[in-house]
């Protein structure tokens, strides 16, 4: 299968800061979400990108296909941003 590396494994922050997670990918990827399970145990899609920058309220997420990671960045960290994160990304078609 495909890798995907994820960094920092774990990470733990304080309000007010603005931390950045990435996923490198082994191989060129069509796509990337990112998702957040909350303490409850709630699964959260909070972005797909195929390419590019997405933007919502204090998350960005970055995708670059070719350089084969993706980003997400949080402004402003707070309490109800805890929670694992993680990103599933959809490899290209071989032919």
């Amino acid at each position: 299968g495909d890798n995907v590396q994820q960094s920092p494994s774990a990470l733990s922050l304080h309000e007010g800061t603005s931390p950045a997670l990435r996923c490198n990918f082994s191989t060129t990827m069509k796509s990337v979400q990112w998702f957040l399970q909350n303490p409850r145990g709630s699964l959260i899609n909070l972005f797909y990108l195929a390419s590019g920058t997405k933007e919502n309220r204090r998350l960005n997420s970055t995708f670059d296909a070719k350089e084969c990671y993706s980003t997400l960045h949080i402004s402003d960290a707070q309490l109800k941003d805890s929670g694992t994160y993680f990103c599933a990304a959809e490899a290209q078609c071989s032919q």
